[in-house]
């Protein structure tokens, strides 16, 4: 099978999901108790924008790998949507975005309105912003708890199932996170010399790669009907599912470097700026010289930084083999997570989880 014809298949397959997925959570069954209408427009900002929907499509995927009814497996495939879009509003307060997918951010969105329908001056406008984006999130959380309670409430999953699946997300997902993107803020203001591959890796994975795991080992769990994490298809597909998110991340690291802005939706290099500590600072570094170590150590994390300084630094991590260094230790991952599929059932939901592996590190946005 070509490769163009493998990113159709699954480019069709990610539209389906994204389209009832959305369709889902349009209802107004949700959307009327979103209350004043700025939370609801906010709750609703991204999704309609509308995402790549991995996440749920990998649950529904795992689902169906294993024998199950991905229809009955909706409302958890949109409880991940919902999860995952929360993560994206308060990681937008965190790093000072203003953009995603190439329209303003919500907390520069309600700052941007409340200057022009509301007449705030600047300083409140940026209050009310922070306070919408902070408070949509806390709302999508709770939308993401009910929406798994749908589970049983709707398609008569065992009551085992979903309380388990709400434990694991509210606790083990939740608190790892949290961890990874304590870890991500505290690592932008130390010293490279002080971190390791596997400190940023594990940083990676636990701000991005645990969400991809929940999402697969949930798909397992509702299409088995088991609430057993310790079943070897459950496993399997866990594992599968949360070594493809690390190396989605690391792709998205490079993306942040050398992508298209356009594709993108945001600013390239804005993570220099940030400093923020990608395994390609990491392998760049230890291989430069000193005039070219003084040179990546002053751009990231320099506010004041030019657009020509984050030209110049990006020159550098290609040149110095950060990136395609990064890029390897990406498609390593996803090899890696390839392994775990053998044990899983030839069907065209394998096929599609093969597919969609490869994407993760193919993508360029």
């Amino acid at each position: 099978m070509s490769t163009i014809f493998q990113t159709s298949v699954l480019e069709q397959a990610l539209l389906q999901v994204r389209q009832r997925v959305y369709e889902y959570l349009a209802s107004p069954e949700y959307s009327d108790r979103f209350l004043p209408r700025d939370i609801r427009d906010a709750a609703y900002s991204y999704l309609n924008i509308g995402g790549k929907s991995l996440r749920p499509a990998v649950l529904l995927f795992c689902c169906g790998a294993v024998g199950g009814d991905v229809e009955r497996a909706l409302p958890a495939a949109a409880a991940v949507e919902v999860y995952h879009t929360w993560t994206l509003i308060h990681d937008d307060i965190i790093d000072r975005d203003s953009k995603r997918r190439g329209n303003p951010t919500v907390h520069e969105q309600f700052r941007n309105k409340a200057v022009k329908e509301y007449g705030y001056v600047e300083g409140d406008a940026q209050h009310y912003g922070l306070s919408v984006g902070i408070l949509t999130g806390d709302l999508q959380q709770g939308w993401a708890t009910h929406l798994l309670c749908e589970l049983y409430q709707k398609q008569a999953l065992d009551p085992a199932v979903v309380l388990h699946l709400i434990s694991e997300l509210k606790m083990n997902v939740q608190c790892t996170l949290v961890e990874g993107e304590m870890l991500d803020i505290r690592y932008a203001k130390q010293p490279v010399e002080s971190l390791s591959e596997q400190l940023i890796v594990e940083m990676l994975w636990k701000k991005t790669g645990v969400l991809y795991e929940f999402a697969g080992r949930s798909g397992a769990m509702i299409g088995l009907g088991t609430s057993d994490a310790n079943h070897e298809l459950v496993m399997a597909l866990s594992a599968f599912a949360s070594r493809c998110g690390t190396a989605f991340q690391l792709q998205d690291d490079i993306l942040g470097i050398v992508g298209n802005e356009e594709l993108l939706g945001k600013p390239v290099g804005s993570d220099i700026r940030e400093g923020k500590r990608t395994t390609i600072v990491y392998y760049a570094l230890k291989e430069a010289n000193e005039r070219q170590r003084v040179k990546l150590l002053s751009i990231p994390g320099n506010e004041q930084a030019t657009g020509e300084d984050i030209a110049q630094a990006v020159d550098l991590l290609r040149e110095l083999g950060g990136v395609e260094r990064t890029r390897d230790l990406a498609r390593l991952y996803v090899t890696e997570a390839m392994t775990y599929l053998d044990i899983v059932p030839s069907s065209r939901y394998k096929e599609l989880l093969s597919i969609w592996a490869e994407y993760m590190v193919e993508r360029e946005f």
